[in-house]
């Protein structure tokens, strides 16, 4: 099997536009984790996409701004709201990388409510802000529904520098293309299509997490191997297709 090369941008496109959005404010925190650790958490037909050996555990923190079907108008009120999601990194039979998410924390109820009815997708209903005081970013995330209520997670960053060039770590762990979720029997590939990422280094200042162990994964033994920051970018996401 040959697997898609990391690309920066990427190369395979899609004729139609199913969902639209911007990401804005992004925190990527991630720890290195042995693949067989991992395995029995993707969905059938996939398996951990690994560099140098190991897969990653992703905490990420962002804004979700004007999610809307299709190329029209972002949905007023809902489809703006704030997410915290725990990922992991996989590829399927054809070679394509994409993430799967163990949990995606929201602060609206309805698109939580739309995603795990139509796409299977963990999310979570929660309490979230985000605090700004100069250069330093707080993140706050508490789950009201469904469990385990009072799941939460407070990371605090500084940004850095802008990246003029990224390592190949820091692309496998942002340039993603798609996502494998399992829904209605069957595992789905969806894929996306967003700009090159802005990148800046970040330092961690603070992070006090449960949300990973509630995603079913062990918590963090030590601090995480790459901490990232970006303003944000526009995405837009073709429609679900089984994996064949």
């Amino acid at each position: 099997m040959d697997i898609e090369p990391v690309e920066c941008a990427p190369v395979r496109g899609f004729r139609r536009v199913w969902l639209r959005q911007r990401w804005q404010d992004l925190t990527f925190l991630h720890w290195a984790v042995e693949p067989e650790r991992v395995a029995p958490l993707l969905p059938a037909g996939t398996r951990p996409d690994t560099i140098d050996g190991l897969s990653y555990v992703g905490l990420i923190g962002f804004k979700m701004v004007g999610l809307g079907l299709g190329r029209g108008p972002g949905v007023p009120y809902f489809g703006t709201f704030w997410e915290t999601n725990v990922r992991l990194y996989s590829v399927d039979g054809s070679g394509r990388r994409a993430v799967v998410f163990r949990s995606l924390d929201a602060s609206r109820l309805v698109p939580v409510l739309v995603a795990q009815l139509s796409l299977r997708l963990p999310y979570r209903w929660s309490a979230m802000r985000l605090d700004r005081a100069g250069d330093r970013l707080t993140y706050r995330c508490r789950r009201r529904w469904p469990g385990p209520a009072g799941a939460s997670s407070r990371m605090e960053v500084r940004v850095g520098a802008p990246i003029a060039d990224p390592t190949p770590l820091e692309h496998f762990l942002t340039a993603r293309w798609g996502l494998h979720t399992r829904a209605h029997g069957r595992t789905l590939h969806l894929p996306n299509w967003h700009p090159q990422w802005p990148l800046h280094r970040a330092e961690l200042l603070h992070l006090d997490d449960e949300l990973v162990a509630a995603a079913g994964l062990a918590p963090p033994a030590g601090p995480p191997v790459s901490v990232l920051y970006s303003p944000g970018i526009p995405v837009v996401f073709g429609g679900p297709a089984p994996l064949h």
